[in-house]
């Protein structure tokens, strides 16, 4: 299964690494474009100035490096071509076309109407829902990711349960609250 990540799953950091840790264990195959790392790393600093624009680049870095197929170019001339009720998000329905890819996983799924998805093979789909899906196919995958997620904080240590609050509030209510009796096992 193919997934283009769009930059508000992304943006925010635990949610982030946990698509990309899913990716990374062979359940799916992440992807995304330049214009999308460029999209959450800018909508990041406006939110958070706070933080340091070189290390959100060694993050995207990082996920090049790591996932280096999921990188998809050459999509730009379909733009102009594509219809959406939000002419910006043209350019992630126009690299999934051009990737092959069946899934946009998106916070925004009113700009990606199923009625004009459908026809071109394409789904936007939540990212709770995504994951959701992922755990009753793949559930000691999504444990793995989700114990690889939490090993990276280590000051201070996160407990499941904050782990689990955090994906809450980035867009996994659903799936947080289906992983709470998995508590002991991440």
């Amino acid at each position: 299964m193919r997934a283009l990540l769009d930059a508000n799953v992304l943006y925010p950091a635990t949610l982030r690494s946990l698509l990309i840790d899913l990716s990374l264990l062979g359940v799916y195959q992440a992807h995304w474009t330049d214009e999308l790392q460029d999209e959450w790393i800018r909508n990041l600093l406006i939110h958070r100035p706070d933080l340091d624009p070189a290390k959100l680049q060694r993050t995207r870095e990082l996920m090049d490096r790591a996932l280096d197929t999921a990188r998809i170019t050459g999509y730009e001339e379909l733009i102009p071509t594509l219809q959406l009720p939000d002419r910006d998000d043209r350019h992630v329905l126009a690299a999934a076309l051009h990737g092959g890819v069946e899934l946009i996983v998106t916070q925004n799924l009113k700009d990606f109407p199923m009625e004009l998805l459908d026809p071109l093979g394409v789904q936007a789909i939540s990212p709770d829902r995504f994951v959701g899906d992922l755990l009753s196919t793949h559930p000691e995958s999504v444990l793995e990711a989700l114990r690889r997620g939490r090993s990276r904080y280590r000051a201070p240590i996160v407990s499941a349960e904050d782990l689990l609050a955090m994906l809450g509030r980035q867009g996994l209510a659903m799936t947080s609250q289906a992983l709470q009796a998995s508590l002991d096992q991440f």
